[in-house]
């Protein structure tokens, strides 16, 4: 089952009788405001080549919206729909409790100097203390222009032969999430990584990913309006907390 549905399935199960409140689209980030102040965000993809100046035919609507149908964009064919989905299911598994970690994303892979480490998406900040274990390290990432990047080709290659695996969450946005884990063979450790990551270990039980790192907002009406004016991760750390899990 393809991640996407597998997500539907279960935020299916979490989903209450309310409708969304609030909904920003902001030029990092989209967030899903609920009822009950739940909230959850996601990566907002870039738009496309030729796209028209109105990019939700749906917008200024959006806040009647139950949960259940916001959720179900996860399988939308535009990937702003998509990352509406991932923000409302993030809103909606926040209410859960769930056991987290507080250590640190990386750390707890356990990067080995022997290791080859595969990093799909370009976290710009962990390289070089990737790179300081002395594994075998690429960076596979959609923009070429990035410096150090390997070419898509090699990906599945890579992937194939990895003893640790780290995956940008906006895999699931843009629908690559079950290519890259199906070219997964041996890797001892895969971590799904980023503010996008859906924090809920049961979606990912049947693949080889071993670790969620995401995070989860603490204060949803500073974070909404640092998101509409266009701030990205490092403005938003103040309104999230970053949770890691095992699968």
């Amino acid at each position: 089952m393809k991640i996407e549905e597998t997500l539907k399935n279960i935020g299916k199960e979490m989903c209450q009788e309310g409708h969304l409140v609030d909904v920003r689209i902001g030029l990092g980030y989209t967030c899903v405001e609920l009822q009950d102040g739940a909230a959850g965000i996601a990566w907002t993809p870039t738009r496309s080549a030729g796209s028209s100046c109105t990019h939700m035919p749906k917008a200024g609507t959006m806040q009647n919206f139950s949960e259940l149908e916001s959720i179900n964009l996860l399988s939308s064919n535009s990937h702003l729909e998509r990352a509406i989905g991932l923000a409302t299911f993030n809103a909606v598994n926040s209410r859960q409790k769930r056991d987290y970690s507080d250590a640190e994303a990386i750390s707890m892979l356990n990067i080995q100097p022997t290791d080859s480490v595969v990093m799909v998406g370009h976290f710009a900040p962990l390289l070089p203390r990737i790179k300081k274990t002395g594994c075998t390290f690429h960076v596979i990432d959609l923009d070429s222009a990035k410096p150090g990047i390997n070419d898509l080709s090699e990906g599945p290659d890579l992937l194939a032969k990895c003893d640790v695996a780290i995956l940008t969450a906006t895999s699931i946005i843009n629908g690559t999430i079950d290519d890259l884990l199906s070219q997964l063979k041996r890797n001892r450790a895969a971590v799904l990584l980023g503010p996008s990551t859906p924090a809920c270990p049961e979606a990912f039980r049947d693949s080889r990913i071993t670790q969620l790192s995401g995070s989860m907002v603490t204060d949803p009406e500073p974070l909404k309006r640092v998101i509409s004016q266009g701030g990205g991760t490092m403005l938003l750390k103040k309104y999230v907390k970053f949770v890691n899990m095992s699968v």
